[in-house]
């Protein structure tokens, strides 16, 4: 977050948006549509993921996406990389970040990544060591902060002993992510709160999908106890192929339109995302997820 913002938005649309899709997306838009993101003002856009296409075919052409990409010199491109391989191929790109991963359920951990918590994090000592060297930045990504699939109820407890293991890392922001979007505002205040008396706040980012209709919500009580950067994912694309059920981060257009009614700068150009919502939402062929989207792009066009 730099001086003339109050407020630091992900998009994460190109990567956690688009990897749940079934269908196909040509190279070609996924491109267009980072660009279009980046060309709108978001900082950080999350454009790649270099897991085996094996497990995430919809990922399979990142390095060629982000190729293809003008970057602003005011944004930073990321990626999510699971191992040494994945960096090293990241490591070929344009990619400025990347996310590491693991999960505050030991269940999810299982299902997801095929070992324990304390296995995925020893799994990135030697990829943050590299990443380092190579200056790239790091952001930690702890899934299911507030109910896991498989398991039920996350405690705050839970992800408390998540966040004191991942800090030999010294990474960069943690993002605490609802992956199912069942948390609620009083649990997502509390944790965040909770979070704030070890982490400053300010490396600490929200990640909340909308399952439930309570990501505005969540992100509300997450701001009054203080965090000031959040994820979100245009048209509200996305869920997570590890967790059945869950939908799409919150809609960008959803976000920006709640931080433009709070008088909270983004650098963001909310009708920009608007139309790009509109665009996406046509090439996947299906209406946009996101209330405001729908509700400006049809006021624009009256």
């Amino acid at each position: 977050m730099d001086a003339k913002t109050d407020v630091k938005i992900v998009e994460v649309g190109p990567r956690d948006g688009l990897q749940n899709e079934k269908q196909h997306v040509p190279t070609v838009i996924k491109a267009e549509l980072a660009q279009r993101l980046l060309d709108a003002g978001f900082p950080n856009v999350e454009v790649a993921s270099f897991v085996s296409p094996k497990w995430v075919p919809q990922m399979a052409d990142g390095a060629d996406v982000l190729k293809a990409l003008k970057k602003p010199e005011y944004a930073t491109l990321s990626a999510l990389v699971p191992n040494l391989k994945g960096l090293e191929a990241a490591l070929q790109t344009r990619t400025e970040e990347i996310v590491i991963f693991t999960a505050a359920s030991e269940a999810f951990a299982q299902k997801n990544i095929n070992c324990s918590i304390d296995e995925s994090i020893a799994r990135f000592d030697p990829v943050v060591k590299l990443a380092r060297e190579k200056g790239l930045r790091i952001r930690a990504s702890i899934s299911c902060c507030m109910g896991c699939p498989y398991q039920g109820e996350v405690r705050i407890a839970d992800v408390m002993k998540v966040i004191d293991k991942l800090a030999h890392l010294s990474v960069d922001e943690y993002d605490i992510a609802d992956t199912i979007g069942v948390g609620t505002a009083g649990h997502a205040k509390q944790l965040m709160k909770t979070i704030g008396q070890t982490v400053d706040l300010r490396r600490i980012a929200g990640h909340f999908h909308d399952t439930y209709g309570q990501a505005i919500a969540n992100i509300m009580a997450s701001l009054d106890a203080g965090v000031r950067i959040f994820h979100s994912s245009v048209a509200g694309l996305g869920g997570c192929p590890y967790a059945k059920g869950a939908t799409g981060n919150v809609a960008s257009e959803d976000l920006l339109y709640l931080m433009d009614g709070l008088g909270l700068k983004t650098g963001i150009d909310t009708a920009a995302v608007v139309q790009t919502g509109h665009w996406i939402s046509e090439q996947l062929g299906r209406p946009t997820a996101s209330r405001a989207g729908r509700a400006l792009y049809q006021k624009a066009c009256a």
